[in-house]
């Protein structure tokens, strides 16, 4: 499966980049093709596009702000979790959406 993340927290420095690391290492264990979007104190990094969307089966939002163009997510199933809990049980995440979409 291919799924796309975006991170994003209200400093958007350390918590950003730790959640979008635990999860791509996580989804990449899981044996998933992942892209992780942040968006932190430089902006938006590693920005998901059109044909990401388009080869998406999901998506995934670690966030506790409103992020950045959320509606390019309305075709995609995703699932929201907050950023402390991407950071802390990334894994749990991986289950829990494999889950929803079996």
């Amino acid at each position: 499966m291919y799924i796309v993340c975006v991170t994003a927290c209200p400093v958007g420095i350390a918590h950003t980049y730790m959640a979008a690391t635990n999860l791509e290492k996580a989804f990449k264990k899981a044996g998933h093709e992942v892209k992780v979007e942040t968006q932190g104190a430089q902006g938006l990094e590693n920005e998901i596009t059109e044909e990401d969307l388009k080869r998406a089966d999901a998506a995934i939002i670690a966030s506790d702000i409103r992020i950045k163009n959320i509606e390019r997510f309305d075709n995609v199933p995703t699932m929201t979790v907050a950023v402390q809990e991407a950071v802390k049980d990334p894994e749990g995440i991986v289950s829990e959406l494999m889950e929803a979409l079996s």
